[in-house]
């Protein structure tokens, strides 16, 4: 008899102890993987050396392929266990963190890359392991419970990874983020290897076939397809907090700027309020409790764009709670706690229509599916980003030789660059409610009618 098995029928937020592992784990992992992606632009353009073309290029294959890799490697967790799959994952993330670190290694593009790839793959490994257990140890009564819980320990795991990273990254330099993050995933490691337990029985464990059967089942689900695509739109724009900004409000507002505690909004709105919308929107379809969150995607960004408004009505310094802040931070903070609230929405009730479309036994292969929309939206968001930072708010070290005026005119519109996600939000919410209609009218009901 499996965990979940066990727990059927049980309703409310106790959950068992395999489920709380879990999220520590996760924890742990998220404060490695948000501590590194926050300033991995800044690392490939200021140390490594990339344009910004190139490493929109290389971060959106990078963050991509993070997320193309989960249905493939959910199917190698199946056959090996969910404990040794884990070990392997922490294991390759703690390797390629530290490596990331090394002098040697950020002195060669190659080599950088070649890291990048390790760490690439071990975190695409803790996507359908970790988010399989959550549906394992859950029933269909408490998954939604289960997962707004799973993602607010997420949150809390990417706010205090970005808490620490300015401090690394302004004292001892850039680099020496990477170290920070191979800590954090060493003691992730050591939760795997001496506190987890497999929470599946061998005969549960599916044939090379069976997994295959599963991955075309899913490929060939036109609205899984479908809702996918159109929820890469969110995650565009998401995107944009870790493509985009940083170089933006370094740019903008100076080098003492700590873009990564503008990024720490977004956890915190989350974790004060995932669990809560969750709680509200459990009466609403799943479809529909998204819907409200795409509605507000193009409001948070029309909002990023609004700081030279603001200067202009209020000038550069803006008192608020005893803090001077910047015009440009202060509608991005604003922009990202739009962002937030749109993401508690979002993500529990996308992770719970997969799970809830999962075959027993094939939780972690349909889990890791489910982030093919960070896919599409890493090829789309950062591929766009290094050309529109090019064309609007370029790197300093390209404009050397010029007046302070002529640089300043290369600044002037730098925040069109966030029109052009204006527009993708308003499209996915368009589209999402026109699928929404669609959907309600010519399916009855039925198991997954909710979605």
């Amino acid at each position: 008899m499996t965990t979940a098995e066990m727990t059927a029928g049980k309703q409310g937020w106790k959950f068992p102890r395999d489920f709380w592992l879990a999220n520590s784990m996760e924890l742990f992992e998220r404060a490695a993987y948000y501590g590194f992606f926050i300033v991995l632009t800044l690392y490939l353009t200021d140390i490594v050396g990339f344009s910004d073309k190139e490493t929109g290029i290389v971060a959106g294959l990078f963050y991509g392929g993070l997320y193309l890799l989960p249905p493939f490697v959910g199917a190698v967790s199946d056959r090996i266990g969910f404990k040794n799959g884990l070990i392997l994952a922490f294991s390759l993330l703690t390797f390629g963190y530290a490596m990331l670190g090394l002098q040697q290694v950020v002195e060669s593009k190659t080599m950088v890359i070649l890291f990048l790839l390790i760490v690439m793959v071990g975190s695409s490994f803790i996507k359908p392991l970790i988010t399989g257990t959550v549906a394992k140890t859950t029933t269909e009564a408490n998954r939604a419970r289960g997962y707004s819980l799973f993602y607010w320990v997420v949150n809390i795991g990417a706010f205090s990874g970005k808490t620490f990273v300015p401090f690394i990254r302004q004292g001892m330099g850039l680099r020496h983020v990477n170290f920070f993050s191979a800590g954090m995933a060493f003691a992730a490691l050591l939760f795997a290897i001496f506190v987890f337990k497999n929470i599946e029985a061998p005969e549960e464990r599916k044939s090379v076939r069976e997994v295959f059967h599963a991955l075309i089942k899913i490929l060939t689900t036109p609205r899984l397809i479908i809702l996918t695509l159109i929820v890469a739109g969110f995650w565009t724009i998401q995107g944009q907090m870790y493509a985009t900004m940083p170089k933006y409000i370094i740019r903008m507002v100076g080098p003492g700027a700590r873009p990564e505690w503008l990024a720490n909004v977004n956890p915190a709105v989350v974790v004060l309020f995932v669990v809560l919308i969750t709680h509200w929107t459990k009466k609403y379809k799943a479809v529909t409790a998204m819907l409200m969150g795409m509605v507000l995607m193009p409001f948070s960004a029309l909002a990023m764009s609004a700081g030279p408004w603001l200067q202009h009505l209020a000038g550069n310094d803006i008192p608020i709670l005893g803090m001077i802040l910047h015009p440009f931070t202060v509608m991005m903070i604003v922009g990202i706690a739009v962002q937030g609230l749109a993401e508690c929405f979002i993500s529990p009730r996308f992770l719970e229509f997969f799970s809830l479309m999962a075959p027993k036994g094939e939780e972690g292969v349909y889990l890791g599916f489910s982030h093919l929309h960070s896919f599409i939206s890493a090829l789309v968001g950062f591929f766009m980003s290094g050309f529109l930072l090019d064309a609007y708010c370029p790197d300093p070290k390209t404009l050397t030789g010029l007046s302070p005026a002529e640089k300043a005119a290369h600044y002037a519109h730098a925040h069109y660059i966030w029109y052009y996600f204006v527009a993708i939000g308003f499209t996915a919410a368009i589209a999402l409610f026109i699928f929404r209609l669609v959907t309600t009218r010519s399916e009855g009901p039925s198991r997954n009618s909710d979605l």
